[in-house]
Order: C-alpha cells, then sequence, then structure tokens
C-alpha cells in the first residue's frame, strides 16, 4: 500500500490512545512529507474516534494489531521501511498493574524488546537517518520526599506498572549500549488533557463530578505530582524526536507540582461554575479512601536538561490547563458517555471495521 512518495515514514505505537492520538495528529499535520503509521491494538483505552478528524489524511495510516504479536509485526515491518519510531503503546494504569502485573510484564517489556527487534532485523547495520524514540515515566524513579528527579536519578520503582517501564528503558539503552541502535528516550511527569480515558485521575473526577458521583481520593489526598499538559508533552515528544542527541534521556515536566486534593478542590470550584451549580456542592462529593499499596507520596521533575539542549519549556499554567481539559469534557459528552459504557467495547470494533472499509 502506497499513499505516494514520502521523506520519511515513521511508526507511532499506541496511536489511538490518549497521548498516541495527540501525536499521531500533530505530526500528521505538522508533517505532510512523513508517512505517519499509527499501530494501535485498541484495547479499552485505545480509541479511532480520537482520530476521526485526521483519517483520511494521505499520510496517515492506521494499523491495528498488537506489540506482543511477533508475527503481526514481522509483517507490518515487511510492509513499510520504517526510518523512525515513536513507542508509546504501554499499560500504563497502576492500580491495573497492581491487580494484573504480568500483564504489564507482557506489553511494556515484551512488546518493547519485540520492537527493538524488529528494527534491529530491517535496519541491519545502517543506521543513518534512524531513531527509536521510547517515551517513559517518572514513576520509573520512586518516590521523592525532597528535590526534584533529573535524567541521573537512581531508577527505584514502586509498582507493577513503574517496574515495567523501568524494565523497557533499561532494554532500550541496552539495545543502544550492545547494538549500537540510535534510541533515545524520555521519561514525563503525569499528562492531563482531552480525550484522557476517565480511569485516570483529572477525567476521573472530571466524569464523577458531571455524574455527581464520589470522588474518591487515596489516602489523605497529600501525594504530589507534577502535572504536565498533554499538548505541551506533544512539542516535548516533537523535539526530541527531531534534535535529541542519540543515547541520551530527556526528563519532562509540567512544573506544575499539586497535591491530589489541591487538584480535586480546583476541579470541582471550576465544575460548580461551568454547571452552573452552588459553589461547594461538588466538595462534598470527596470521599477519603484507603491508600493503594507501594502509593509513591511525590513525584517532581527538573526540565532543564531538555530546556538547555531543546529549547523547550511547558507554556500551559495548571489553571488554564484544567480550564480547557474541563471544557474538552464537557462539550463532547456523548464521547465521554460511549468510553464509560459497557456498550464501548462493541463501538469502537465497529468503527475499526468502518475505517477498514475507507
Amino acid at each position: 500500500m502506497t499513499k505516494g512518495l514520502f521523506e520519511m515514514t515513521i511508526l507511532i505505537t499506541g496511536g489511538a490512545g490518549f497521548i498516541g492520538s495527540h501525536l499521531v495528529r500533530h505530526m500528521a499535520l505538522s508533517y505532510p512529507g512523513y508517512r505517519v503509521v499509527n499501530l494501535d491494538a485498541l484495547t479499552y483505552a485505545g480509541n479511532l474516534e480520537n482520530l476521526r478528524d485526521i483519517e483520511d489524511q494521505p499520510n496517515y495510516v492506521f494499523e491495528k494489531g498488537d506489540i506482543t504479536d511477533r508475527v503481526f509485526l514481522n509483517n507490518l515491518f515487511a510492509k513499510y521501511p520504517f526510518d523512525g519510531l515513536i513507542h508509546l503503546a504501554a499499560e500504563s494504569h497502576v492500580d491495573r498493574s497492581i491487580k494484573d502485573p504480568s500483564a504489564f510484564v507482557q506489553t511494556n517489556v515484551e512488546g518493547t524488546v519485540n520492537l527493538l527487534n524488529m528494527c534491529r532485523q530491517q535496519w541491519g547495520h545502517d543506521f543513518s537517518g534512524k531513531r527509536f524514540y521510547h517515551i517513559s515515566t517518572d514513576e520509573v524513579y520512586g518516590s521523592l520526599d525532597s528535590g526534584t528527579f533529573d535524567e541521573t536519578s537512581r531508577y527505584q520503582p514502586n509498582s507493577p506498572y513503574a517496574a515495567s517501564k523501568a524494565a523497557s528503558d533499561h532494554f532500550v539503552r541496552a539495545y543502544g549500549a550492545t547494538y549500537g541502535l540510535p534510541v533515545v528516550i524520555s521519561n514525563c511527569s503525569n499528562n492531563y488533557g482531552p480525550f484522557q480515558f476517565p480511569e485516570k485521575f483529572i477525567p476521573l473526577m472530571i466524569n464523577n463530578i458531571i455524574n455527581k458521583k464520589p470522588l474518591p481520593v487515596y489516602g489523605n489526598g497529600k501525594n504530589v505530582r507534577d502535572w504536565l499538559f498533554v499538548e505541551d508533552h506533544i512539542s516535548a515528544i516533537d523535539s526530541i524526536f527531531h534534535g535529541g542527541r542519540l543515547g541520551e534521556t530527556y526528563c519532562v515536566g509540567g512544573a506544575n507540582e499539586r497535591e491530589n486534593i489541591e487538584v480535586v478542590l480546583v476541579l470541582c470550584d471550576l465544575m460548580d461554575q461551568k454547571l452552573g451549580r452552588n459553589k461547594g456542592s461538588s466538595q462534598e462529593l470527596i470521599t477519603f479512601v484507603k491508600d493503594r499499596p507501594g502509593h509513591d507520596l511525590r513525584y517532581a521533575i527538573n526540565a532543564s536538561k531538555i530546556e538547555r539542549e531543546l529549547g523547550w519549556k511547558p507554556g500551559t499554567p495548571m489553571q488554564e490547563g484544567l480550564d480547557k481539559t474541563i471544557d474538552w469534557y464537557l462539550n463532547n459528552a456523548e464521547w465521554l458517555e460511549r468510553v464509560t459504557s459497557g456498550a464501548y467495547q462493541e463501538y469502537y470494533h465497529l468503527m475499526y471495521q468502518e475505517h477498514k472499509t475507507k
């Protein structure tokens, strides 16, 4: 299958997910000379509706498949001459990793190794113009009492999810050192924004406030996260993919440290205003629940390296980002209802079948 001549063909794994869909859209629209191949297994968090607006772009291709399926990957890499790969596909929810760690090992570790092997096989010994970009998380560094994480921080994962991402980071780095594969890694702080599946903290709170359901907050709500608006993260990914030094790691943060309870209170106030409810009414929904095992107290990123080397820094203050995020969910009530309904599995299956016929 050919959609014309392209200066570069890039594979984006997990491209129908939250961050991935933003990245696919950005790359397809910003670089019309690139062929952008979106690979996604369309599990519960992958949604082709996220990309309805670009599905007819001449440089965009969707491929349904699983990075744990070696036969599928062999066929995919035989079909396309990839120049670059941006790897986002992952199991990413900590609570799910506590319930089923093995699924995280299979996707996050074995899947990553499969992709590394495919690139070695396709690229041989000629790595000129090639790049394997692995996107990871700040959770690999564990919990902070003070200071910030940077690229020299010691790995100390405390959840099965974080351990699986740490392992995948190590494999990427090892393939660079052992085989000379042209790799680069970034570790980012907590993302938020439009299209995020509502099992995650901020969209979960937004959805529950809309539906006047309890707002579950772990422990005392004092756990601190550094929040990164997804559009800022996409600009960082672009900068790293095109200009990051091979073999290097870049920490990407939003410079927005907040306690979980503080985020919930801001969301409650903003949504009371937007929904025309009495001030303070949504705060009555806050419910403190038993803390989860291995819950890291604090994450914070020092992003000075990427700013120094690539000129990137976050541009969206937390209040502005939350305001945009809430507006998106309120304006996309049908999307939110579908992804939170039991009918969603059937819905995205039918969407994929429809997409294939176009």
